[in-house]
């Protein structure tokens, strides 16, 4: 009996592996014990047109709480998230570029944050160049998050978080400052260019709803610092919330947000929750 069921597990994830998912942003999850089903949305974290669609409402309607990558309604996020954007062992941006490099970037950083390089010396350059985000698109910046947050509170329902600061200041951390920085220059040399293309080409993407495509973005070569450490950007973090997600839609029916990119793939949420006996279907 033992060895049947070692095999059935075996064969059950073959098949959660080899199954080509629907284009599809919002997936209902039921079954394996579950006595109402529970929501998982792929978010954009920046894009032009949050506007939230009547599946999606809907989905909010039939649930109890949110969950987010973060608790986004927590008043000590902020402040967490300043203690934890410092690189450590005293690594400065002006010690990872040459002078020619740095300067670069302090001009991009006066010229669009307002604030010299010298002021965000000690920060990791993947936060920083965060902070650009707004500045990359052709359009006022909107937040699904924030509609989904503004749609919870309305409900009067709680917001929680997949994780924590530190534990998403651990997955940047585990990206080498190197590599960030050089990314960073990258970005401060073109002007952000290359930069404003990509993140048109990701939103065009994510609205046609093609975890595929979007998979295959993440790992094609411009985004190659991103594809390197995707074990600790994504896989690791996926694995991490399962139990959390388990946990919440065992309570009590739960909407869970999360970045389009971490539904996709072998190592997604989507086949992740399949592998533990979840039905996960694709709301059309």
């Amino acid at each position: 009996m033992k060895k049947i069921l070692t095999c059935l597990i075996s064969l059950v994830a073959v098949l959660a592996q080899g199954q080509k998912l629907e284009n599809a942003l919002l997936w209902k999850i039921s079954g394996n014990g579950l006595s109402k089903p529970s929501y998982l949305f792929g978010t954009m974290h920046i894009t032009c047109n949050a506007t939230l669609n009547k599946n999606v409402l809907k989905a909010l309607d039939e649930t109890g709480q949110l969950y987010l990558e973060l608790d986004m309604d927590d008043p000590n996020m902020q402040a967490e998230m300043m203690g934890g954007m410092m690189m450590k062992d005293g690594k400065k941006m002006s010690t990872l570029a040459s002078p020619e490099d740095f300067k670069a970037v302090d001009d991009l950083l006066t010229k669009n944050l307002g604030m010299s390089a010298k002021m965000l010396d000690s920060f990791m350059p993947s936060l920083v160049e965060m902070m650009l985000m707004p500045k990359m698109l052709d359009c006022p910046m909107q937040s699904i998050e924030e509609e989904l947050i503004k749609v919870s509170k309305k409900q009067n329902e709680e917001i929680k978080g997949l994780e924590t600061v530190a534990d998403q200041m651990a997955a940047l951390t585990a990206i080498p400052y190197e590599e960030q920085m050089k990314e960073l220059v990258k970005t401060a040399r073109d002007g952000m260019a290359a930069s404003k293309a990509k993140y048109a080409t990701l939103d065009k993407i994510y609205q046609s709803g093609n975890l595929e495509a979007i998979e295959a973005f993440m790992k094609a070569e411009e985004n190659k610092m991103y594809a390197d450490n995707s074990a600790s950007l994504l896989d690791e973090r996926n694995r991490k919330w399962i139990p959390v997600i388990e946990k919440a839609a065992n309570e009590k029916p739960t909407f869970i947000g999360v970045g389009a990119a971490h539904l996709g793939g072998e190592n997604g949420v989507i086949i992740l929750l399949r592998k533990k006996g979840y039905k996960v279907e694709a709301v059309q």
